[in-house]
């Protein structure tokens, strides 16, 4: 730079330390899936990586300042990754973040210590190393406390292409004009005197950081708003599903009775002995029809009858053993969405299922000790993926699907209970458990 015995750029493993630092504040705030042994590991391995890619592109020509800089940010992503196991969609967006608040602590820090200490009495190698310390860990302590505020339960939302494009886009301005002047004095937005160059830099930067911010926390807002709007719909669907399968259900039982007095009336009467066995055919499908379950509770009873006529329309074998008396105390919504979104994905499963044999679904519902049990098992020969604990849903967009077991675990919540999924000798096990005490 022409300014350089003045103030000269940032030295290089400053830049990795702070690169290295911001991807720390962001693995710490996001779900991490291993060891604190690997993940440490692995931070040591970034840390290095990142010091040999600054080293490295340091001493190459200025062409390949920015070949070197993408470099810098690529090994930020994959740290974030690999210490998250996020999907490439997130650790690119929470990569981009990083290394712009890397610029900004960088800037401020380097900026900073030539207007107090540089040239001064004590400025020695390890008040440098104390004071890079201290500027470092506030810049980075700040930054952490602001992002876990919109990184909730480690921001496990699924970002669309445009999302992330957009975030890029506003990273790639702000470090490019923050820049701008490094490269080119002679224009509109930059400056040739150094002081303003690093002025600008460092605002920019901020004004960068600050954008990024607000627009992750707009998302995170959306997000939550199209989940719990999407919830709602649901609850309302599983509502008017339930009145219809109760009107439906009341039409087969008057139909059932009637025809039941029809057949005690030919009864009566001197047949023969074929007509006698129509009748005792009829008899017997009409009991298809009475597949009420009596579990003591009503709204149980139309949601259980309603899908038990549905699997035997589709050839899919349900047992029931429910103790309907022990939902009493829970609200009618809570117990439709609970058993219908449960058999609704017990069923979308077995229809997988080309051999009918398979096909099989058992619920039970009990007390122990203190406790309601309420389990759904179904026959599943797909692999078992687990996300945060529930299954992923296995359509391909995944944005606008897999609410159904969040909205189990939210009623289950409600009463202080939780939710758990796992899979033995391929049974699907989906176990509810609430306090009755």
């Amino acid at each position: 730079m022409i300014f350089e015995e003045v103030i000269p750029n940032i030295p290089r493993y400053y830049t990795a330390l702070a690169e290295w630092a911001s991807c720390v504040v962001y693995i710490m705030l996001l779900k991490r899936n291993y060891s604190r042994t690997k993940i440490a590991g692995r931070l040591a391995v970034g840390l290095l990586l990142q010091l040999i890619v600054q080293i490295i592109a340091g001493r190459l020509p200025e062409i390949f300042w920015i070949p070197g800089m993408l470099s810098a940010v690529t090994v930020m992503i994959l740290l974030i990754q690999s210490c998250c196991r996020l999907p490439w969609e997130n650790a690119l967006y929470n990569g981009v973040r990083a290394f712009l608040l890397a610029e900004l602590v960088a800037s401020f820090e380097w900026q900073l210590y030539h207007f107090l200490l540089q040239g001064k009495a004590g400025d020695t190698f390890w008040v440098r190393g104390i004071y890079l310390v201290m500027i470092y860990g506030l810049g980075f302590v700040i930054a952490y406390i602001l992002e876990k505020r919109v990184l909730a339960e480690g921001d496990v939302l699924q970002f669309s292409l445009r999302e992330v494009l957009s975030a890029v886009t506003i990273g790639m301005l702000a470090f490019s004009l923050s820049n701008l002047s490094f490269v080119y004095q002679n224009t509109p937005f930059s400056s040739s005197f150094e002081t303003e160059i690093f002025n600008i830099r460092t605002l920019v930067d901020l004004a960068g950081f600050t954008i990024l911010y607000a627009y992750h926390a707009m998302l995170i807002e959306f997000h939550l708003r199209y989940e719990r709007d999407t919830m709602e719909k649901m609850l309302e669907n599983q509502l008017m599903q339930y009145k219809l399968s109760r009107e439906s259900i009341d039409l087969v039982n008057r139909k059932y009775h009637d025809l039941k007095h029809q057949i005690a009336v030919l009864r009566a009467e001197n047949n023969e002995e074929k007509r006698n066995a129509y009748l005792d055919a009829m008899e017997s499908e009409i009991k298809v029809y009475e597949a009420q379950n009596k579990t003591g509770n009503s709204i149980l009873d139309t949601v259980l009858t309603s899908k038990s006529l549905y699997c035997m329309k589709h050839q899919i074998g349900i047992t029931c053993v429910a103790d309907g008396t022990l939902l009493n105390f829970m609200d009618v919504m809570d117990i439709c969405t609970i058993f219908g979104n449960a058999l609704d994905n017990a069923i979308e499963c077995e229809l997988k299922i080309p051999d009918k044999e398979k096909r099989l679904i058992h619920l039970t519902v009990s007390a122990q000790k203190e406790f309601l049990m309420m389990e759904f098992e179904n026959y599943c020969e797909e692999d078992l993926v687990l996300k945060d604990g529930l299954p992923m849903t296995s359509k391909r967009n995944r944005a606008y699907h897999g609410f159904g077991v969040k909205s189990i675990q939210q009623c289950a919540k409600k009463y202080g209970g939780t939710v758990s999924v796992s899979k033995e000798n391929n049974w699907f096990i989906l176990l509810v458990m609430i306090p009755m005490s």
